[in-house]
C-alpha cells in the first residue's frame, strides 16, 4: 500500500452509487471499478482533495461533502466522504497520472432502511482478470 493518504467520494442518485472504471498502466493491464478520487496534495485538507478529485475524474461540482471514515484501500489510507454533487451528468476525466480512467457507471445499490445499521460499501466493487 502506498503511503499517501487519499480521499473518495460517495455519490448517490436514484439508489445507485457512481462508480469509476480504471485500468493499470502497470501490473499488466489490471482493470477495476473504485469510488471516485485520489490522493490528498501536500497542504490540502481531505475534504478539498475530494471536491478536487471529484471535480476532475467525473466533472461534478461537490455541494456538500460529509466525511463518514477512513478505510484502508488498495492504494492507501483513504478519508471516505458521502457527498451530494450539483445538477447535470458525469463525464470521464482525462488521464492526469495515475491509473487510465476507462469509464463511469452507476452501480445499483440494495436498498438501506434509514434506520437500520446501515451498509458498507467496498471501495473495490470488482477486480477483472488480465486477458
Amino acid at each position: 500500500m502506498s503511503g499517501r493518504k487519499r480521499a473518495a467520494a460517495i455519490i448517490v442518485r436514484d439508489g445507485r452509487v457512481l462508480m469509476v472504471h480504471e485500468r493499470s498502466l502497470r501490473d499488466g493491464n489490471r482493470e477495476w471499478w473504485t469510488l471516485p478520487g485520489g490522493g490528498i496534495d501536500p497542504g490540502e485538507t481531505a475534504e478539498d482533495a475530494v471536491r478536487r478529485e471529484v471535480l476532475e475524474e467525473v466533472g461534478l461540482v461537490v455541494k456538500e461533502a460529509r466525511y463518514l471514515l477512513d478505510l484502508p484501500y488498495p492504494s492507501g489510507m483513504t478519508s471516505v466522504f458521502a457527498v451530494t454533487v450539483g445538477d447535470g451528468e458525469p463525464e470521464l476525466g482525462a488521464h492526469v497520472g495515475g491509473p487510465l480512467p476507462v469509464g463511469l457507471d452507476w452501480v445499483p445499490l440494495p436498498a438501506v432502511r434509514p434506520d437500520g445499521p446501515g451498509l458498507p460499501i467496498p471501495p473495490m466493487i470488482v477486480a477483472l482478470p488480465v486477458e
